[in-house]
């Protein structure tokens, strides 16, 4: 029967008297303190979570999970290792391609770029880059036609449109009447993608059979092939063992390799800021402390009388406890209103500022992506949620105590 009593006085003791406004006061702050840093842990969780995930459909989603060719050659038989390799419970789809790293040139305009020849109709099982046109189609890629499919940056570096002719300039030398030359080749835009990635600035497709013929390689050979897996982070695992199962010298390769610092550096930085704003957090529950010492100070008399008139050092503890719990609770569920809202808004919110301030806060061009994204995970806010109410909770044990510890004769002797 005191439990119901140790609620009810809990929670009348959550204001201070009427004359005292200073620690209803410092009771707010602390309330809103403890909101804000809930509501500041989820937002940037979320966006430390939306990153995460635009690396993995944007960028793992247009490089290959892995990559598989013989050594030191070209790979003669890709059709015979790909039927090998798609035995394999844990393989999507795989693709042959040919890679050459050049140069673009379009109105006096020279841009690096990375040329994958692909076979249109296998492309799509192991990339999504179908999904990303802006103009043109994979279609539009077809064999001796010598059209090429460029990247938005990439065209808008170039000024080059769909239908205009640019020259793709190869690093290697041509010995011809006019002395050493360097290999050049006319495309004709067919097609621009965007992924809203650094890769719109350094990709462009072509023909598969296009590639082999300005890289003079023999019909039918490939550099090897693209591999798409069912679950990405064990494609390093997987490719190796794909490759001991061919029983020949194979070299292979994985997103590890060209992005993996990038995923680990947004997992290390989850990782920290998360510990950061869990330490505002911790400042902000605690200052639940300094709020109850000093109700326990404004209450001192009410304590003495309730001493007297039979309440137990439990029944004291267990209502300043309730106190604070109230404090934490509230400022946890509105730090969580507050944070879901701004999580599943701030993409939107930093797009609208930008357009009406006129700048970009992430440039393709500096960035892996143009925009904020933001992505909310249950089990963050159930951990984020969790770990705030036992920081309040812990933080009322101390005052508490010492309200329990109140003598009735002291608190009394002045009054």
């Amino acid at each position: 029967m005191f439990r119901p009593f140790s609620l009810f006085v809990g929670l009348r003791y959550t204001a201070a008297k009427r004359g005292n406004h200073f620690i209803s006061f410092i009771s707010l702050v602390s309330m809103l303190g403890l909101t804000l840093g809930v509501a500041a842990l989820i937002v940037v969780l979320s966006v430390m979570n939306g990153f995460d995930r635009e690396l993995r459909q944007r960028i793992l989603g247009m490089v290959p999970h892995a990559t598989l060719s013989d050594y030191q050659s070209e790979m003669h038989d890709w059709q015979a290792v790909s039927e090998r390799v798609k035995r394999s419970s844990q393989v999507i789809a795989s693709a042959p391609y040919i890679h050459a790293q050049g140069m673009l040139t379009h109105a006096g305009q020279v841009q690096g770029v990375l040329v994958n020849g692909i076979s249109p109709e296998l492309e799509p099982d192991v990339s999504i880059i179908e999904d990303h046109f802006l103009s043109g189609s994979l279609d539009s890629l077809v064999a001796g036609d010598f059209n090429i499919i460029l990247g938005e940056l990439l065209a808008r570096h170039l000024g080059a449109r769909p239908g205009d002719l640019i020259t793709l300039v190869l690093p290697e030398a041509s010995v011809s009447i006019a002395g050493i030359v360097p290999r050049m080749k006319r495309f004709t835009v067919a097609g621009i993608f965007s992924v809203g990635a650094e890769l719109d600035a350094s990709m462009a497709y072509i023909h598969i059979d296009d590639a082999a013929r300005i890289k003079r390689m023999p019909e039918g050979s490939v550099d090897g092939l693209r591999i798409a897996f069912t679950d990405l982070f064990q494609a390093p695992f997987l490719v190796r063992e794909l490759a001991s199962e061919l029983a020949r010298p194979m070299q292979v390769s994985d997103w590890t390799r060209t992005h993996g610092n990038l995923f680990q550096a947004i997992q290390m930085e989850k990782r920290m800021i998360g510990l950061l704003l869990f330490l505002i957090v911790f400042v902000a529950a605690f200052n639940i402390v300094s709020t109850l010492v000093m109700v326990v100070t404004d209450k001192r008399a009410d304590i003495a009388i309730l001493r007297t008139m039979g309440a137990t050092p439990a029944m004291i503890l267990r209502i300043f406890m309730i106190q604070g719990a109230v404090i934490g609770f509230i400022g946890t569920t509105l730090g969580l209103i507050l944070g879901v809202i701004l999580a599943l808004t701030v993409s939107d919110l930093v797009s609208g500022f930008e357009r009406l301030m006129g700048i970009e806060f992430l440039s393709a061009e500096v960035y892996f992506i143009n925009y904020l994204p933001s992505q909310v995970k249950v089990s963050d806010l159930v951990t984020i949620v969790t770990t705030a109410l036992s920081i309040s909770f812990f933080a009322t044990l101390y005052p508490a105590w010492k309200a329990s510890r109140t003598q009735p004769a002291e608190a009394l002797r002045y009054e």
